[in-house]
């Protein structure tokens, strides 16, 4: 399996974010293809040392790395990555990686 973890940093406008990544962002990513899971943070995103840098976490689960580069490439995909820019103006990290169950 193949992991996405998209991390959002703090928004000026939190709930404002939270609103349009509930409203419009959420459905848009969901129609990515490949797509197995979608999971997302759920409350304030911290460190063993206190706050993060970091409003909201997503993980997004595909079949494989080549599968999740596929996606990405897609049109569903495209859109969703072409919406960042409306709502994730502090700045957005995304890494992507094989995993595996240990």
């Amino acid at each position: 399996m193949a992991k996405l973890v998209v991390l959002y940093k703090q928004a000026a406008d939190p709930a404002a974010f939270d609103r349009y990544y509930a409203a419009t962002h959420i459905p848009l990513a969901k129609k990515i293809p490949g797509l197995m899971r979608y999971e997302v943070s759920d409350g304030a995103v911290s460190t063993p040392g206190g706050p993060s840098p970091y409003q909201l976490v997503a993980m997004l689960e595909f079949e494989s790395l080549g599968a999740l580069q596929k996606a990405l490439g897609s049109p569903e995909g495209q859109a969703a990555a072409g919406d960042l820019g409306n709502f994730a103006q502090a700045g957005v990290e995304l890494l992507m990686f094989e995993a595996k169950e240990v």
